[in-house]
């Protein structure tokens, strides 16, 4: 008899699985954006959410939520239906976040599920033209030449491009000074301005310095060099391979989304990211597609949030309120 009542909650389960995946979507969907319009995060939010309309045959809506280092809009995301109507696009900072602040009013690693890691992403180190180096080999040695004289932009206490300086540091043994800045414009003018040396920033938005010559690339993250400026090296090439690293950008749910559902949402992003229009502009935005499955995802996401929290500890960042 408990065999016979298992099989029968099996196939209704099943069934309602099927019903749920050919209903769903039946409304529009929300794609939360935890940074301010106009910003990479939002730019490609902006090129997906088109395509995606076209594939669910629903509108996908983008709803920027920016603050507290992406955190408002996480907690939005986490706290909404479970249903796929509200998803959440952002960065590894979403990884960040759990080792860096003291509390957060959710819980990263199980209140979200993960749908795909829509692309990898890079960070160019550029250094002011004032600055006499060429090259990282250059640069480690001027600073090594000047201990505690040269410093570094970030967008914030935190951010990736922090902790990517504070393992340029721990792996160089250099000493040089960081400077937080609110985000990647106001750090992006400091740079032009001298009043930093170098830093390390999202491609997408230094590109256009690079070209213009007014920042000059020193040198990538990642295993590979990129497509939009091939001339400048990795950082493994150039003689730190401990900066070997991709940041992503994400796709995630709240947990406890149906099975069905995430499986449509992680089908619809993966075609989305196919189409020739959004490959061809995803590298000038600094991302190169990846469509990765959600268990894929789920555990590069599991993963980053054990190293990050390593590296802020070894670095002794202060845990933020």
């Amino acid at each position: 008899m408990r065999a016979r009542n298992v099989f029968i909650a099996t196939l209704l389960a099943l069934t309602c699985s099927s019903a749920c995946a050919q209903a769903y979507p039946v409304k529009p969907i929300r794609m939360v954006v935890p940074f301010a319009a106009g910003g990479v995060v939002d730019a490609t939010a902006r090129l997906l959410t088109p395509k995606m309309s076209e594939v669910l045959t629903q509108p996908v809506i983008v709803d920027n939520r920016p603050g507290a280092g992406g955190n408002i809009a996480a907690d939005f995301v986490a706290k909404s239906a479970p249903d796929g109507y509200t998803i959440l696009i952002t960065t590894h900072g979403h990884a960040i976040s759990p080792g860096l602040y003291k509390k957060l009013p959710f819980d990263a690693a199980h209140d979200f599920a993960p749908i795909t890691q829509i692309a990898s992403s890079f960070l160019v180190l550029v250094s002011t033209p004032g600055l006499s180096v060429g090259s990282v080999k250059e640069l480690v040695s001027l600073a090594r030449a000047k201990p505690g004289r040269l410093n570094f932009g970030s967008t914030g206490l935190g951010a990736p491009p922090h902790l990517v300086g504070e393992l340029f540091k721990q792996s160089t043994g250099i000493d040089v000074v960081h400077v937080p800045y609110k985000g990647d414009a106001p750090m992006y003018q400091a740079l032009l301005a001298g009043e930093v040396d170098f830093a390390f920033g999202p491609l997408g938005n230094a590109i256009g310095h690079i070209r213009s010559a007014k920042l000059r690339a020193l040198g990538m993250t990642g295993s590979r060099r990129s497509s939009v400026i091939p001339e400048v090296p990795t950082m493994v090439e150039a003689g730190v391979p401990e900066l070997e690293l991709t940041g992503w950008l994400g796709l995630f749910a709240p947990a406890g989304t149906p099975r069905p559902v995430i499986e449509r949402l992680h089908a619809a992003m993966v075609n989305t990211i196919s189409t020739p229009e959004v490959r061809e502009r995803f590298p000038a935005l600094g991302y190169e597609p990846v469509g990765s499955t959600p268990e894929e995802f789920s555990v590069r996401f599991k993963r980053d949030l054990t190293v990050y929290a390593r590296v802020i500890q070894e670095a002794r960042i202060p845990l933020q309120d």
